[in-house]
């Protein structure tokens, strides 16, 4: 009689669907929204326009280690001094014309490891550059 392999193969394929249909897996987390830096002044605030590479210093509150100072859009190379304050070099094409640049502090998001998760990178308000 065949019945015992059939009941047996019957049984397994149920177990299977079982587990699969309860979501035995890994789910993945969501990011959640990180810290979000704030400038509170630059110094210096302005330059004369076709000035020499500079250094300029942000300073603010929830600077992360490995936060980016951006100047009209573009990273600068950047150096953590503190949580409040942020050092980044400023090449003189980034002033070559007078105007207006907005500069912003991006937090880099975080990595969630193998069910996601982490955070999101965050950007400051601008806050403006003035090139005379």
């Amino acid at each position: 009689m065949k019945t015992l392999p059939t009941i047996n193969t019957v049984a397994i394929a149920a177990l299977i669907a079982l587990t699969l249909a309860c979501g035995y897996s890994a789910k993945s987390m969501p990011a959640v929204a990180g810290t979000v830096p704030a400038i509170s002044a630059l110094a210096p605030n302005s330059a004369t326009a076709g000035s020499a590479n500079f250094t300029m210093t942000v300073n603010g509150s929830s600077f992360g280690s490995n936060a980016t100072v951006n100047f009209n859009g573009a990273a600068l190379t950047t150096t953590f001094v503190t949580g409040n304050q942020l050092t980044a070099t400023v090449p003189s094409t980034a002033v070559a014309t007078a105007g207006n640049a907005a500069v912003t502090v991006t937090n880099p998001g975080t990595s969630g490891g193998i069910y996601g998760g982490g955070s999101m990178p965050e950007t400051s308000t601008p806050m403006t550059f003035t090139i005379n």
